[in-house]
C-alpha cells in the first residue's frame, strides 16, 4: 500500500519565537490577571466551543530540570502544523479539529492488570495529578522538529494512582474512537483506534509525561486535547493523542503504525541519527519556523535520562 506523506520540510516559513520573549509574554499575562483564560477564550468562542473549565489551572510552575538548546517554537506554528490522522493525512487539520472536538464530557478509563479498575472524568483525574510545565524537544519521524512548553503531569503519577499488579509489563494507550468526530476513522484501511504503548520501565521514567496544557493554557484539540503522551526521546508517532484509556497488560501491544507498516514503524521508535528511516535519513532535522537543518541527537538529546533502559536489550530494533 502506498501512503503519501508530505515531507516535514514542505511548509510555510515563519520565525521561531525566542524563549525569553515567550516567557516575558506569560509574565505579562499573569500580571494582568489574564493568563490562560484571556488567551484561550477568543479561540474557543470563534469555533463555538465552551470555555475549558481547566483553564484556571494554567499557567503552572515550570520545572527547571528540563531545558532547551534552541528557541521555543512559535505558538501559532506549533498549533497549526499537526499530524493527527484521525482528521486527515495533511498537516493543516487544526481548523477541523477545533470545530469537531468536544472536550467535555471526557471519560478516562484505567483498567487491565490493576487492583482497582476505574473510570473518571478528565477534570477529576486532573485534580489528582501534580501539574508542572516542562520545556521539551519534539522530533517527528518525518525529520521535522519543534520545541514547546508542555504542561501536565508525570506519567508515573498516573501509574501510582492505578496501582498496577506485578504482572503488568506494558501500559497501552488508546485515542478516542468516534468517526462522527474523526472523519479519518471512516477510512477502513487504517487500524483504528490509534493504539500505542510503553514498557512499565518507560512509563515510570521521569521523562514520560502526560501533556494537558501547551503554551501556558489548556492543550488545543489539534495537539491532542485533553491529554496526550509526551515521550521526548521517541519519535512523535508514539505520542498518543486524545487518550481515553490506559490499560496495564502483560502483552506487548502492536501499535497503530506497526500494524500498518511494520518494516518502517516499530514498537520502540527511539530517536537515533545513525539509523535511517527506510525512505529518508534521520541524521538531521528541520526546525519548524526556520530554514536551518540541525544534527539529530541520539534519544533526541535525552540519553542521560533513558539510555540505561535499553542497555541490555539484544535483538530489538530500538530505533525504528
Amino acid at each position: 500500500m502506498l501512503i503519501k506523506r508530505k515531507r516535514g520540510w514542505e511548509l510555510p516559513e515563519s520565525a521561531a519565537t525566542p524563549e525569553a520573549l515567550y516567557m516575558n509574554r506569560r509574565t505579562v499575562l499573569q500580571g494582568m490577571g489574564l493568563g490562560a483564560i484571556g488567551a484561550a477564550l477568543p479561540l474557543a468562542a470563534a469555533f463555538g466551543q465552551e470555555a475549558d473549565p481547566s483553564a484556571k489551572l494554567y499557567p503552572v510552575a515550570r520545572s527547571p530540570k528540563y531545558t532547551l538548546d534552541r528557541p521555543v517554537t512559535a505558538e501559532k506554528l506549533a498549533t497549526t502544523y499537526n499530524n493527527f490522522y484521525e482528521f486527515g493525512s495533511h498537516k493543516t487539520i487544526w481548523r477541523d479539529a477545533q470545530k469537531r472536538m468536544k472536550l467535555r464530557p471526557w471519560m478516562v478509563k484505567i483498567d487491565g492488570l490493576v487492583d482497582k479498575p476505574m473510570e473518571l472524568g478528565f477534570d477529576d483525574l486532573l485534580a489528582k495529578m501534580p501539574l508542572e510545565e516542562r520545556l521539551y524537544r519534539h522530533r517527528c519521524v518525518e525529520a521535522w522538529s519543534m520545541a514547546v512548553p508542555y504542561s501536565g503531569f508525570p506519567l508515573k503519577a498516573l501509574v501510582d494512582l492505578a496501582q498496577p499488579k506485578a504482572g503488568a509489563k506494558y501500559l497501552v494507550m488508546q485515542t478516542l474512537s468516534n468517526p462522527s468526530v474523526f472523519p479519518g476513522q471512516r477510512e477502513f484501511y487504517y487500524p483504528w483506534p490509534y493504539t500505542d504503548g510503553l514498557t512499565m520501565a518507560e512509563a515510570t521514567n521521569e521523562l514520560a509525561f502526560i501533556a494537558t496544557g501547551l503554551y501556558g493554557k489548556p492543550i488545543v484539540p489539534q495537539n491532542g486535547a485533553p491529554l496526550r503522551l509526551a515521550a521526548p526521546w521517541k519519535y512523535g508517532f508514539k505520542h498518543v493523542k486524545s487518550i481515553v484509556s490506559f490499560t496495564f497488560s502483560d502483552k506487548r501491544p502492536v501499535s497503530f503504525w506497526e500494524k500498518l507498516i511494520a518494516d518502517e514503524y516499530g514498537f520502540w521508535a527511539n530517536i537515533n541519527p545513525q539509523v535511517p528511516h527506510p525512505r529518508w535519513s534521520q541524521a538531521t532535522e528541520k526546525l519548524l519556523g526556520s530554514d536551518e537543518r540541525i544534527p539529530t541527537l541520539l534519544y533526541n538529546g535525552y540519553g542521560e535520562f533513558v539510555a540505561d533502559l535499553y542497555k541490555d536489550m539484544k535483538g530489538e530494533k530500538l530505533f525504528m
